[in-house]
């Protein structure tokens, strides 16, 4: 039984990062870390340059055994820019490369690697075992999210048009096969849920995939925070504000509840539009970006987490958090949330503004029933979902790709420390 290493490769990480993918990857990496194995993180501080608006956010603090490497040069934009193009990491390569010469590294996983080195990326890491972990749908989707012109969930494949409608730059390297190629170098793909697995497929990706979903720590009793001064029953949405999570269909619903606030934690740059949206409405509550350590109070006296996004997610992050503080959720019918919901037992899905109203109104009447769902959401996170079971799970993967290759050398047991 012997520690593995591990390097990860990806655009973002705290505190450089927007949305869940990179949370996600800390929770993996840190819980491989408390499992006993040793994590490098090698991410781009460039990408997040370009696309943040404001003061550099402060450092976070990392566990021993866990060390990150953080690319920044002084041709950030461009050095961007080479990479959607190209789809080479070709300003940080070098710096990349001597991570990786001098770490001896078992594994190497590739999470969202579109602008720090793009499939480029990938002929990397020779000697070592290479994972390749889809956080969204770039394998198949030049803009991440299979939202197709800017109007619309992708039903069948425009990329090229769809590319210019979002005002970038279309990516030759995948019309002229240098992605097929790049791909074959990954040993083991892994998907965050069903769904993902099943329209990456649908959408003509031809590699087999593992599933894994993200992960959370167990709540700790001193994440608890002091609880916001609320007399009021409220709902609540937590995320970025982008058209996409489909505020705009549940802010007018509200209209008709005048008892019962939605409280919305979160900021993006379709927030001015859903303040609009929410004028003369004087139940829903804008809270901008909540921190982290300050949410599990929300969660817990919320009457249910929505969730409304209309796009198709990889996974949904939110609903597990949601479920380990014992916030049961109402989620649309899309993409894997009926796969978690169901899971669970622990909420209730809608897809028309009949169903959702249904909804709402169950759960601001029926104490009972949102009893069971909570103690329902509280088994399923700690069953499917919880640190260590989703780390064993994912050193299964490692076990069973390195055996498949006769890697011996590299064969993960579970090392799991409690």
């Amino acid at each position: 039984m012997r520690s593995l290493r591990f390097c990860f490769l990806t655009t973002f990480y705290p505190p450089h990062n927007f949305g869940g993918d990179g949370i996600a990857i800390q929770h993996l990496a840190r819980g491989l870390v408390k499992a006993g194995h040793e994590v490098t993180v090698v991410h781009d501080v460039d990408a997040f340059d370009l696309l943040h608006d404001g003061p550099e956010p402060a450092p976070v603090e990392e566990p021993r055994g866990l060390n990150v490497v953080r690319l920044r040069s002084r041709m950030g934009r461009l050095s961007c820019l080479l990479t959607q193009q190209t789809g080479r990491p070709v300003i940080h390569r070098k710096a990349i490369q001597a991570v990786l010469d001098d770490g001896d590294f078992d594994v190497v996983n590739f999470h969202n690697i579109s602008l720090i080195g793009g499939p480029g990326l990938l002929s990397l890491g020779e000697g070592s075992l290479r994972l390749y972990m889809a956080h969204e749908h770039w394998l198949v989707c030049p803009m991440h999210v299979l939202w197709r012109h800017q109007r619309e969930r992708c039903p069948e494949k425009q990329c090229f048009r769809c590319t210019l409608n979002h005002r970038r730059p279309p990516q030759l390297y995948r019309y002229n096969g240098f992605m097929e190629r790049q791909l074959e170098n990954v040993d083991t793909f892994i998907a965050m849920s069903e769904f993902s697995r099943d329209k990456h497929h649908e959408f003509g990706f031809k590699h087999e995939m593992e599933v894994l979903p993200s992960l959370l720590p167990p709540p700790r009793e001193a994440s608890r925070g002091v609880r916001p001064a609320r007399a009021r029953p409220y709902f609540l949405f937590v995320g970025r504000l982008e058209k996409i999570k489909g505020l705009d269909d549940v802010i007018p619903v509200f209209r008709d509840y005048p008892d019962t606030d939605l409280v919305i934690a979160g900021d993006g740059e379709h927030a001015a539009e859903l303040e609009a949206l929410a004028d003369g409405i004087p139940n829903v509550r804008f809270l901008g970006r909540v921190p982290t350590e300050e949410l599990p109070a929300h969660y817990r006296d919320a009457l249910a987490l929505i969730v409304p996004s209309v796009c198709f997610e990889t996974f949904g992050i939110i609903l597990i958090e949601a479920m380990s503080h014992g916030t049961p959720v109402i989620a649309r019918r899309l993409g894997p949330f009926p796969e978690i919901v169901n899971k669970a037992e622990a909420g209730a899905l809608f897809e028309t503004e009949e169903e959702l109203r249904a909804a709402l109104d169950r759960f601001g009447s029926d104490t009972d029933y949102r009893a069971r769902l909570a103690a329902n959401g509280r088994a399923a996170f700690q069953k499917h979902w919880v640190e260590d079971v989703v780390v064993d799970r994912y050193l299964e993967i490692v076990e069973s790709t390195a055996t498949r290759l006769n890697r011996d050398d590299i064969v993960a047991h579970h090392h799991q420390t409690r």
